[in-house]
Protein backbone atom coordinates (compact mmCIF):
# COMPACT_ATOMS: atom_id res chain seq x y z
CA UNK A 1 0.00 0.00 0.00
CA UNK A 2 1.85 3.35 -1.44
CA UNK A 3 2.26 5.89 1.52
CA UNK A 4 -0.23 8.46 -0.55
CA UNK A 5 -3.56 6.27 -0.26
CA UNK A 6 -6.43 7.52 1.82
CA UNK A 7 -5.94 4.45 4.81
CA UNK A 8 -2.44 5.54 5.42
CA UNK A 9 -2.91 7.80 8.68
CA UNK A 10 0.13 9.84 9.51
CA UNK A 11 1.44 9.64 12.90
CA UNK A 12 3.11 12.92 15.16
CA UNK A 13 6.38 12.76 16.66
CA UNK A 14 5.02 11.13 19.54
CA UNK A 15 3.38 8.01 17.79
CA UNK A 16 6.03 5.80 19.91
CA UNK A 17 5.32 7.53 23.48
CA UNK A 18 1.70 7.03 23.39
CA UNK A 19 1.75 3.80 22.20
CA UNK A 20 4.47 2.61 25.07
CA UNK A 21 1.56 4.86 27.97
CA UNK A 22 -0.85 2.00 26.41
CA UNK A 23 -2.91 4.99 24.71
CA UNK A 24 -6.65 3.75 22.85
CA UNK A 25 -5.90 5.23 19.52
CA UNK A 26 -8.12 6.70 16.82
CA UNK A 27 -8.21 7.84 13.61
CA UNK A 28 -8.92 11.89 13.62
CA UNK A 29 -8.76 13.33 10.57
CA UNK A 30 -6.28 11.13 8.87
CA UNK A 31 -4.15 11.19 11.98
CA UNK A 32 -3.41 8.24 14.38
CA UNK A 33 -3.95 10.10 17.63
CA UNK A 34 -4.53 9.17 21.50
CA UNK A 35 -8.29 9.17 22.27
CA UNK A 36 -7.39 8.21 26.06
CA UNK A 37 -4.81 6.70 28.08
CA UNK A 38 -6.79 5.02 30.93
CA UNK A 39 -10.29 6.80 32.20
CA UNK A 40 -10.93 9.62 29.94
CA UNK A 41 -12.82 11.47 33.61
CA UNK A 42 -9.69 11.26 35.22
CA UNK A 43 -7.91 13.01 32.34
CA UNK A 44 -10.52 15.37 32.12
CA UNK A 45 -10.64 15.57 36.01
CA UNK A 46 -6.89 16.39 36.12
CA UNK A 47 -7.17 18.73 33.34
CA UNK A 48 -9.56 20.98 35.49
CA UNK A 49 -7.92 20.46 39.43
CA UNK A 50 -4.51 19.66 38.15
CA UNK A 51 -2.88 19.03 34.74
CA UNK A 52 -2.88 17.74 31.19
CA UNK A 53 -0.81 17.01 28.96
CA UNK A 54 -2.00 16.76 25.05
CA UNK A 55 -0.31 16.44 21.82
CA UNK A 56 -2.01 18.03 19.18
CA UNK A 57 0.65 18.01 16.73
CA UNK A 58 -2.00 17.32 13.83
CA UNK A 59 -3.34 20.90 13.94
CA UNK A 60 -2.16 22.88 10.33
CA UNK A 61 0.14 25.43 11.18
CA UNK A 62 0.78 28.07 7.78
CA UNK A 63 2.84 30.90 7.77
CA UNK A 64 2.47 33.67 6.21
CA UNK A 65 5.76 35.87 5.45
CA UNK A 66 6.58 39.08 3.49
CA UNK A 67 5.75 42.68 3.13
CA UNK A 68 1.94 42.42 2.31
CA UNK A 69 1.59 39.65 4.89
CA UNK A 70 -0.45 41.39 7.03
CA UNK A 71 -2.47 42.81 4.02
CA UNK A 72 -3.06 39.17 2.41
CA UNK A 73 -4.26 38.33 5.63
CA UNK A 74 -7.27 40.47 6.17
CA UNK A 75 -8.21 40.42 2.32
CA UNK A 76 -8.51 36.40 2.89
CA UNK A 77 -9.91 36.29 6.67
CA UNK A 78 -12.41 38.10 8.45
CA UNK A 79 -10.73 39.77 11.11
CA UNK A 80 -8.30 42.44 11.45
CA UNK A 81 -4.98 40.58 11.51
CA UNK A 82 -3.08 44.06 10.38
CA UNK A 83 -4.27 45.53 14.25
CA UNK A 84 -2.69 42.25 15.92
CA UNK A 85 0.43 43.15 18.05
CA UNK A 86 3.94 41.15 17.16
CA UNK A 87 3.58 38.45 20.05
CA UNK A 88 0.09 38.57 20.19
CA UNK A 89 -2.57 36.17 18.78
CA UNK A 90 -6.10 36.53 17.14
CA UNK A 91 -8.97 34.20 17.31
CA UNK A 92 -10.74 34.53 13.73
CA UNK A 93 -11.94 32.79 10.87
CA UNK A 94 -11.92 32.08 6.92
CA UNK A 95 -15.47 32.25 4.85
CA UNK A 96 -16.07 31.46 1.39
CA UNK A 97 -17.49 33.88 -0.69
CA UNK A 98 -21.12 32.68 0.25
CA UNK A 99 -20.08 33.91 3.84
CA UNK A 100 -19.91 30.21 5.02
CA UNK A 101 -17.27 29.24 7.67
CA UNK A 102 -14.46 27.36 5.99
CA UNK A 103 -12.93 26.68 9.30
CA UNK A 104 -12.11 28.67 12.80
CA UNK A 105 -8.34 29.66 13.40
CA UNK A 106 -6.10 31.28 15.86
CA UNK A 107 -3.24 33.80 13.80
CA UNK A 108 0.17 34.52 15.62
CA UNK A 109 1.78 37.23 14.38
CA UNK A 110 5.64 35.96 14.45
CA UNK A 111 6.92 39.31 13.91
CA UNK A 112 6.08 43.04 11.43
CA UNK A 113 5.45 40.72 8.60
CA UNK A 114 5.49 37.10 9.57
CA UNK A 115 2.16 35.48 10.83
CA UNK A 116 1.44 31.53 11.59
CA UNK A 117 -1.96 30.75 11.04
CA UNK A 118 -3.21 27.61 12.94
CA UNK A 119 -5.88 25.54 11.40
CA UNK A 120 -8.08 22.25 12.38
CA UNK A 121 -6.78 19.38 11.31
CA UNK A 122 -9.51 18.61 9.07
CA UNK A 123 -9.48 21.85 7.34
CA UNK A 124 -5.79 22.15 6.81
CA UNK A 125 -5.96 21.48 3.56
CA UNK A 126 -8.75 23.88 2.52
CA UNK A 127 -7.22 26.82 4.46
CA UNK A 128 -3.87 26.16 2.76
CA UNK A 129 -5.56 25.86 -0.48
CA UNK A 130 -7.74 29.15 -0.38
CA UNK A 131 -4.61 31.22 1.46
CA UNK A 132 -2.74 30.49 -1.61
CA UNK A 133 -5.56 31.06 -4.00
CA UNK A 134 -5.89 34.26 -2.05
CA UNK A 135 -2.49 35.32 -2.27
CA UNK A 136 -2.58 36.23 -6.25
CA UNK A 137 -1.58 40.02 -6.13
CA UNK A 138 -0.06 39.95 -3.28
CA UNK A 139 3.88 40.19 -1.85
CA UNK A 140 3.53 37.59 0.27
CA UNK A 141 4.19 34.09 0.41
CA UNK A 142 2.17 31.21 1.99
CA UNK A 143 3.68 28.07 3.29
CA UNK A 144 2.60 24.77 4.30
CA UNK A 145 4.74 24.05 7.62
CA UNK A 146 2.69 21.41 8.59
CA UNK A 147 5.47 18.41 9.07
CA UNK A 148 7.75 21.75 10.42
CA UNK A 149 6.25 21.82 13.80
CA UNK A 150 5.03 19.19 17.01
CA UNK A 151 2.23 20.87 18.98
CA UNK A 152 2.04 19.79 22.94
CA UNK A 153 -0.16 21.42 25.13
CA UNK A 154 0.02 21.80 28.93
CA UNK A 155 -3.57 22.96 30.43
CA UNK A 156 -5.18 23.19 34.06
CA UNK A 157 -4.00 25.21 37.22
CA UNK A 158 -0.97 23.56 37.94
CA UNK A 159 0.38 24.14 34.08
CA UNK A 160 2.57 27.88 34.87
CA UNK A 161 3.80 26.37 37.92
CA UNK A 162 4.78 23.02 35.72
CA UNK A 163 5.57 25.40 32.65
CA UNK A 164 8.05 27.78 34.46
CA UNK A 165 9.98 24.86 36.48
CA UNK A 166 11.11 24.50 32.71
CA UNK A 167 11.88 27.87 31.24
CA UNK A 168 13.37 31.45 31.85
CA UNK A 169 10.58 32.88 29.55
CA UNK A 170 8.40 35.40 31.09
CA UNK A 171 5.24 33.53 31.63
CA UNK A 172 4.08 35.87 34.25
CA UNK A 173 3.90 38.75 31.49
CA UNK A 174 2.21 36.13 28.96
CA UNK A 175 -0.75 37.14 28.76
CA UNK A 176 -3.98 35.61 27.38
CA UNK A 177 -3.32 34.93 23.38
CA UNK A 178 0.13 35.72 23.37
CA UNK A 179 3.11 34.23 22.24
CA UNK A 180 7.06 34.70 22.91
CA UNK A 181 9.86 32.66 21.93
CA UNK A 182 11.72 30.63 24.66
CA UNK A 183 13.35 27.65 25.54
CA UNK A 184 11.84 25.11 27.39
CA UNK A 185 13.89 22.29 28.93
CA UNK A 186 16.62 23.62 26.22
CA UNK A 187 14.25 23.11 23.82
CA UNK A 188 13.32 26.10 21.36
CA UNK A 189 9.55 27.07 21.45
CA UNK A 190 6.89 29.07 20.30
CA UNK A 191 4.90 29.28 23.81
CA UNK A 192 1.98 30.58 23.31
CA UNK A 193 -0.68 31.15 26.46
CA UNK A 194 -3.31 29.47 24.42
CA UNK A 195 -5.75 26.38 24.96
CA UNK A 196 -9.10 24.84 24.20
CA UNK A 197 -9.83 23.52 27.77
CA UNK A 198 -10.97 26.34 29.72
CA UNK A 199 -8.34 26.12 31.82
CA UNK A 200 -5.11 28.62 32.06
CA UNK A 201 -2.47 27.23 30.02
CA UNK A 202 0.30 27.14 27.34
CA UNK A 203 0.00 25.36 23.80
CA UNK A 204 4.09 24.62 22.72
CA UNK A 205 5.02 24.70 19.16
CA UNK A 206 8.60 23.09 18.36
CA UNK A 207 10.29 21.00 15.58
CA UNK A 208 9.29 17.48 15.36
CA UNK A 209 12.35 16.18 16.51
CA UNK A 210 12.60 18.08 19.73
CA UNK A 211 8.67 16.67 20.73
CA UNK A 212 10.27 13.32 22.89
CA UNK A 213 12.41 14.69 24.72
CA UNK A 214 10.42 17.97 25.88
CA UNK A 215 6.92 15.50 26.38
CA UNK A 216 9.64 13.24 28.65
CA UNK A 217 10.49 16.68 30.66
CA UNK A 218 7.05 18.07 31.25
CA UNK A 219 5.67 14.31 32.33
CA UNK A 220 8.91 14.69 35.01
CA UNK A 221 8.20 18.52 36.09
CA UNK A 222 4.22 17.43 36.31
CA UNK A 223 4.78 14.02 38.25
CA UNK A 224 4.66 16.25 41.69
CA UNK A 225 1.55 17.75 40.79
CA UNK A 226 -0.51 15.23 39.13
CA UNK A 227 0.17 16.03 35.54
CA UNK A 228 -1.40 13.40 33.70
CA UNK A 229 -1.30 12.63 29.15
CA UNK A 230 -4.65 13.26 28.09
CA UNK A 231 -6.24 12.15 24.77
CA UNK A 232 -8.78 13.87 22.37
CA UNK A 233 -11.70 12.28 24.12
CA UNK A 234 -11.05 14.01 27.72
CA UNK A 235 -10.37 17.26 25.05
CA UNK A 236 -13.81 17.20 23.35
CA UNK A 237 -15.56 17.03 26.94
CA UNK A 238 -13.47 20.18 28.76
CA UNK A 239 -14.41 22.55 25.77
CA UNK A 240 -17.56 21.84 25.55
CA UNK A 241 -17.90 22.53 29.25
CA UNK A 242 -16.46 25.29 28.23
CA UNK A 243 -18.81 26.28 25.31
CA UNK A 244 -16.49 26.22 22.65
CA UNK A 245 -17.22 25.39 18.82
CA UNK A 246 -15.97 22.50 17.66
CA UNK A 247 -15.52 22.78 13.86
CA UNK A 248 -18.07 20.49 12.19
CA UNK A 249 -20.21 20.38 15.15
CA UNK A 250 -21.24 24.42 15.98
CA UNK A 251 -19.60 25.50 13.23
CA UNK A 252 -19.95 25.02 8.97
CA UNK A 253 -19.95 25.83 5.39
CA UNK A 254 -23.53 26.01 6.27
CA UNK A 255 -23.12 28.57 9.04
CA UNK A 256 -21.56 32.27 8.51
CA UNK A 257 -20.22 33.62 11.49
CA UNK A 258 -23.62 35.62 12.36
CA UNK A 259 -25.37 32.12 12.21
CA UNK A 260 -23.14 30.59 15.16
CA UNK A 261 -23.42 33.78 17.32
CA UNK A 262 -19.81 34.87 16.44
CA UNK A 263 -20.33 37.60 14.04
CA UNK A 264 -18.05 39.20 16.67
CA UNK A 265 -14.90 37.80 14.70
CA UNK A 266 -15.89 39.55 11.30
CA UNK A 267 -14.52 43.15 11.40
CA UNK A 268 -16.38 45.03 8.38
CA UNK A 269 -14.39 48.55 9.51
CA UNK A 270 -10.70 47.17 8.52
CA UNK A 271 -8.58 48.40 5.38
CA UNK A 272 -9.59 47.22 2.15
CA UNK A 273 -11.77 44.50 0.76
CA UNK A 274 -11.99 41.14 2.38
CA UNK A 275 -13.46 37.54 1.10
CA UNK A 276 -17.09 37.39 1.69
CA UNK A 277 -18.13 40.76 2.98
CA UNK A 278 -20.98 41.71 0.70
CA UNK A 279 -22.47 38.32 2.09
CA UNK A 280 -21.70 38.88 5.41
CA UNK A 281 -22.67 42.01 5.65
CA UNK A 282 -26.21 40.74 4.26
CA UNK A 283 -26.06 38.29 7.00
CA UNK A 284 -25.39 40.81 9.23
CA UNK A 285 -28.80 42.44 8.85
CA UNK A 286 -30.66 39.27 8.88
CA UNK A 287 -29.42 38.86 11.78
CA UNK A 288 -30.49 42.21 13.57
CA UNK A 289 -33.84 41.94 11.83
CA UNK A 290 -34.76 38.17 12.56
CA UNK A 291 -32.45 36.59 14.98
CA UNK A 292 -31.34 33.42 13.50
CA UNK A 293 -31.00 30.08 15.83
CA UNK A 294 -29.44 30.67 18.95
CA UNK A 295 -26.33 28.72 20.16
CA UNK A 296 -27.32 27.34 23.94
CA UNK A 297 -26.41 25.13 26.82
CA UNK A 298 -28.73 22.52 27.77
CA UNK A 299 -28.29 20.02 30.78
CA UNK A 300 -30.08 16.68 31.18
CA UNK A 301 -32.95 16.72 33.89
CA UNK A 302 -32.24 12.48 33.56
CA UNK A 303 -29.24 10.85 32.76
CA UNK A 304 -29.44 9.93 28.85
CA UNK A 305 -26.83 11.81 26.62
CA UNK A 306 -27.39 13.85 24.06
CA UNK A 307 -25.48 13.57 20.48
CA UNK A 308 -25.02 15.62 17.60
CA UNK A 309 -28.05 15.62 15.32
CA UNK A 310 -30.27 14.88 17.78
CA UNK A 311 -33.61 17.36 17.48
CA UNK A 312 -34.58 19.90 19.67
CA UNK A 313 -38.23 19.64 20.32
CA UNK A 314 -40.70 22.00 22.57
CA UNK A 315 -44.64 21.62 22.71
CA UNK A 316 -44.04 18.50 19.98
CA UNK A 317 -42.34 20.31 17.66
CA UNK A 318 -38.79 20.69 16.48
CA UNK A 319 -37.32 23.74 17.68
CA UNK A 320 -33.31 23.65 17.09
CA UNK A 321 -30.57 20.79 16.91
CA UNK A 322 -27.96 19.05 19.19
CA UNK A 323 -24.57 19.86 17.81
CA UNK A 324 -22.27 18.42 20.72
CA UNK A 325 -23.08 16.14 23.36
CA UNK A 326 -21.66 14.22 26.16
CA UNK A 327 -21.67 13.40 29.76
CA UNK A 328 -19.99 16.72 32.09
CA UNK A 329 -17.65 15.63 34.58
CA UNK A 330 -17.48 18.64 36.07
CA UNK A 331 -21.26 18.82 36.32
CA UNK A 332 -22.08 15.43 36.93
CA UNK A 333 -24.86 15.00 34.40
CA UNK A 334 -25.01 14.97 30.21
CA UNK A 335 -24.79 18.71 28.43
CA UNK A 336 -25.29 19.25 25.16
CA UNK A 337 -24.97 22.84 22.94
CA UNK A 338 -27.71 23.09 20.47
CA UNK A 339 -29.13 25.56 17.88
CA UNK A 340 -32.34 26.82 19.31
CA UNK A 341 -35.17 29.00 18.12
CA UNK A 342 -34.82 32.39 19.42
CA UNK A 343 -38.16 32.10 21.21
CA UNK A 344 -36.55 28.86 22.75
CA UNK A 345 -33.05 29.95 23.93
CA UNK A 346 -33.63 31.93 27.05
CA UNK A 347 -31.53 30.47 29.90
CA UNK A 348 -34.44 28.92 31.99
CA UNK A 349 -36.66 28.42 29.35
CA UNK A 350 -39.56 25.71 30.44
CA UNK A 351 -40.88 22.67 28.44
CA UNK A 352 -37.69 21.78 26.15
CA UNK A 353 -36.35 18.08 25.59
CA UNK A 354 -34.37 16.26 23.32
CA UNK A 355 -35.63 13.64 20.96
CA UNK A 356 -33.29 10.50 22.30
CA UNK A 357 -34.42 7.53 20.28
CA UNK A 358 -38.22 8.70 19.81
CA UNK A 359 -38.75 9.74 24.31
CA UNK A 360 -38.33 13.35 24.27
CA UNK A 361 -35.80 13.81 27.75
CA UNK A 362 -36.38 16.84 29.36
CA UNK A 363 -33.71 19.57 29.34
CA UNK A 364 -33.16 23.13 31.07
CA UNK A 365 -31.61 25.87 28.88
CA UNK A 366 -28.36 27.28 30.45
CA UNK A 367 -26.65 30.20 29.10
CA UNK A 368 -23.07 29.16 28.05
CA UNK A 369 -20.49 28.42 28.78
CA UNK A 370 -21.58 25.74 31.47
CA UNK A 371 -17.84 25.95 33.42
CA UNK A 372 -15.69 29.20 33.43
CA UNK A 373 -12.71 28.68 36.15
CA UNK A 374 -12.00 30.47 38.83
CA UNK A 375 -9.75 33.93 38.06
Amino acid sequence: MSSNTPTSLRHTALDAVHRALGATMTDFAGWDMPLRYGSERDEHNAVRTRAGLFDLSHMGEITVTGPQAAALLNFALVGDLAAVGVGRARYTMICDGDGGILDDLIVYRLADAEFMVVANASNAQVVLDALVERSAGFDAEVRDDRDAYALIAVQGPEAPGVLASLTDADLVGLKYYAGLPGAVAGVPALIARTGYTGEDGFELFVKPEHAVELWQALTEAGAGVGLVACGLSCRDTLRLEAGMPLYGHELSTSLTPFDAGLGRVVKFGKDGDFVGREALAAAASRAAEKPPRVLVGLVAEGRRVPRAGFAVVADGAVIGEVTSGAPSPTLGKPIAMAYVDAAHAAPGATGVGVDIRGTHEPYEVVALPFYKRQK
